[in-house]
């Protein structure tokens, strides 16, 4: 491919991209008004858009008895705070490939590996390898973030161990 087709490849995805962002920017409310921290202004509108804080309260309540019904044959709850400090990978990825060992070591600077993913499709969250979300990428403060669009449900997530 020669640099000037590449150059108008590159050129097409940077209007993309930027017409992409500015109808994000479009789409979304602007951010609380005192919020000294971008990432805190998008949390906030998270926690806006979430549920009814009575729906979540009764939830939580009902995941709590839960877990006091399976607790230990005592009848006391377990500790969950033991495992709030172990450490966990989390990785989000964009999409894979299968490519012979030759086709490998011919990359090189400026080569495109096409991946099993359309543009725009949702990426995977792993947390030590195994999906837990689906998530878009956002950028604030010139820093790239994931915005969790599904999660996946616990039953899904067994199903995918067998």
């Amino acid at each position: 491919m020669s640099d000037d087709s590449t150059d108008n490849e590159n050129e097409e995805v940077s209007d993309d991209w930027a017409a992409a962002l500015e109808e994000q920017d479009q789409a979304e409310p602007s951010a609380q008004d005192g919020a000294d921290d971008d990432w805190a202004a998008a949390m906030a509108e998270q926690a806006d858009s979430e549920a009814d804080p009575a729906e979540v309260a009764q939830a939580e309540t009902a995941d709590f008895q839960e877990l006091q019904d399976e607790s230990s044959p005592g009848g006391q709850a377990p500790d969950l705070g033991v495992v709030m400090d172990i450490p966990v990978t989390i990785s989000m990825e964009v999409g894979a490939t299968a490519i012979t060992i030759r086709n490998l070591l011919q990359l090189s600077q400026g080569s495109v590996v096409e991946l099993d993913r359309l543009a725009g499709e949702p990426l995977d969250v792993l947390v030590n390898g195994k999906l837990i979300a689906h998530g878009e990428v956002v950028v604030v403060n010139e820093k790239f973030g994931i915005r969790m669009t599904d999660v996946v449900s616990q039953t899904e997530r067994i199903n995918r161990l067998a």
